[in-house]
């Protein structure tokens, strides 16, 4: 391997590829070249590989990896740094951290660039940091920078209990930010509620329009962080309050929304929103500093951890993917890799 520093590192490696598009089945365990980090880079043998939401897309053939990024599945990993590109600083090697990816994380090694790493220290373990950056990136983003979250707000999150949600409502609630989740059953509401939402509305049993304006008392909510799109986007907009901030990440239940105008103008309203993995290193560099100052801390001081549902080996991802798309899960789904 060329690069400018590194520990003793095997040519290839065992990672998940796939068969073609398609469902979880066609996740399968074969033996590839390790990657080769470039001048920016570091290599992580991986420890644990977080399972997203976007994995799953990506595999059905709707969500293609960015160009120059690994086609191997994993946006976010935790690890040991084995080696590093000439421009990274030494002190890199040899460090457990956890990672942002472009992808590749489902496998024994990664790439990343070393301003997306964060060090694993104090309460973190490898397995639960792994279930963190991307997560952690994704909300900060979103609530804090997009969504302009101030103390004394209120926020509504669909899917109370994905790791997004879950993620959500642990941030929200440690900088003072009431917390309104929608989830599918009353076993999800209640684990929404033990983690600090304020209000877990069934959406299956109740309007969630109606729940919110009930519960602010007519006000509504200062921000909409929603998953969903499609015909959730004109009920989201009910739920606002004047000069409230509507922030889409996903597009789960549909790419296109009607909208009643006068309302967005009448309330003063504001839609945005953002996808992550495309955005440049150089802007995921500034939010991974921004959440070592503010967020970090509060998982390595033990304040808050991430929920964990269950762990597979990385043989079987396609498990993994199952589990997840039946939407069953509560917290974050993980594959042990190395383990640590």
């Amino acid at each position: 391997m060329t690069q400018a520093r590194a520990r003793v590192v095997p040519d290839t490696m065992q990672a998940i590829g796939m068969s073609g598009p398609g469902g979880p089945e066609v996740l399968r365990l074969e033996e590839i070249a390790v990657p080769e980090p470039g001048p920016h880079d570091v290599l992580i043998r991986v420890a644990f590989a977080g399972v997203n939401r976007p994995d799953c897309i990506q595999r059905a053939g709707h969500y293609p990896a960015p160009p120059g990024a690994s086609p191997v599945l994993g946006l976010e990993v935790s690890g040991e740094v084995v080696a590093a590109g000439a421009e990274v600083p030494g002190e890199m090697i040899g460090q457990q951290v956890a990672a942002l990816t472009p992808g590749g994380g489902y496998g024994e090694f990664c790439t990343a660039p070393w301003r997306h790493c964060l060090p694993l220290e104090g309460a973190l373990d490898p397995k639960t940091a792994a279930a963190l950056p991307e997560t952690l990136f994704t909300v900060w983003h979103n609530v804090f920078e997009r969504g302009f979250a101030k103390n004394g707000e209120r926020l509504l999150v669909h899917g109370g209990t994905s790791g997004i949600g879950t993620m959500a409502i642990m941030l929200a609630r440690a900088f003072d930010i009431e917390v309104i989740v929608t989830c599918g059953d009353e076993a999800k509401c209640e684990a929404a509620r033990d983690l600090g939402a304020n209000l877990a509305i069934n959406y299956r049993e109740a309007d969630f329009v109606e729940a919110v304006k009930d519960h602010t008392g007519g006000k509504g909510v200062d921000i909409v962080l929603d998953m969903v799109s499609g015909d959730y986007v004109p009920r989201n907009l009910q739920c606002l309050a004047e000069d409230g901030r509507h922030v889409t990440i996903a597009v789960l239940g549909g790419a296109k929304a009607e909208l009643f105008m006068p309302l967005v103008m009448m309330r003063r309203l504001t839609l945005t929103g953002s996808t992550l993995r495309p955005r440049s290193d150089a802007f995921k560099a500034a939010l991974a500093d921004e959440i070592a100052k503010h967020a970090w801390p509060l998982f390595t001081g033990g304040e808050l951890a991430p929920v964990m549902d269950e762990t597979f080996p990385l043989a079987e991802a396609a498990k993994a993917h199952a589990r997840m798309e039946a939407g069953e899960h509560i917290g974050k789904i993980v594959l042990e890799v190395a383990g640590g």
